[in-house]
C-alpha cells in the first residue's frame, strides 16, 4: 500500500498602505507552528519572499488579494503554501 503524503501549511501576506505620494509594504509570515514573524527585511517583493520560501520546499497552492481606495490605498495579498511534512 503506498503511504499518504503528510503537508503542513504557511502564510505569507504582503500588506501595502499608502495615502498620496507616501506607502508602506510589509510581509509577515505565519508558520505551520502558529508563529507569526515579520519578514519585511528578507526582500521589498512577493517574488523574493517565494523565491526564498520556494528554496525551503514550499509551494505556494493559492492566493488571494483584498484591495481597499475608499481611503486612501489598503492592499492585501495572501500566499497560501505547503510542503511535505519531513
Amino acid at each position: 500500500m503506498e503511504s499518504m503524503v503528510a503537508w503542513e501549511y504557511a502564510l505569507l501576506v504582503r500588506r501595502y498602505q499608502g495615502q498620496g505620494r507616501s506607502f508602506h509594504v510589509s510581509f509577515v509570515w505565519y508558520g505551520p507552528d502558529g508563529s507569526r514573524r515579520d519578514v519585511t527585511s528578507f526582500g521589498d517583493t512577493a517574488i523574493a519572499h517565494l523565491n526564498r520560501v520556494g528554496r525551503e520546499g514550499w509551494e505556494l497552492v493559492a492566493a488571494a488579494e483584498d484591495v481597499n481606495n475608499v481611503q486612501g490605498s489598503t492592499e492585501v495579498h495572501r500566499y497560501h503554501l505547503k510542503r511535505p511534512l519531513a
